[in-house]
């Protein structure tokens, strides 16, 4: 079996904002600033490494879109993103 980080690795891809605008509209859309990996989060998530994501989240490293973040994007349509799904979430990252 394959281990978590390759699952994940493979499922890494580029995604445009208008596919992520359903997800967003489910609040399920997470993103991940620049400087820390989107595979990185995605194993700490899945792997439940709650520690890992509490700090980034207390460090505002990880968190859900912020309104003007949503409105911007939403006004540039064309804007891609790294994206790695980790159900529930959708993590992404600005490309």
């Amino acid at each position: 079996m394959q281990d978590l980080r390759t699952q994940l690795a493979e499922a890494l891809d580029e995604a445009a904002w208008e596919w992520l605008v359903p997800h967003a509209k489910r609040d399920v859309v997470v993103v991940v600033k620049e400087g820390l990996d989107l595979l990185d989060v995605g194993v700490a998530i899945a792997g439940d490494d709650v520690l890992s994501v509490q700090h980034w989240i207390s460090q505002q490293l990880v968190h859900k879109p912020f309104p003007e973040q949503l409105a911007d994007w939403n006004n540039n349509q064309t804007k891609r993103f790294q994206a790695l799904i980790v159900q529930p979430y959708v993590l992404v990252k600005e490309s």
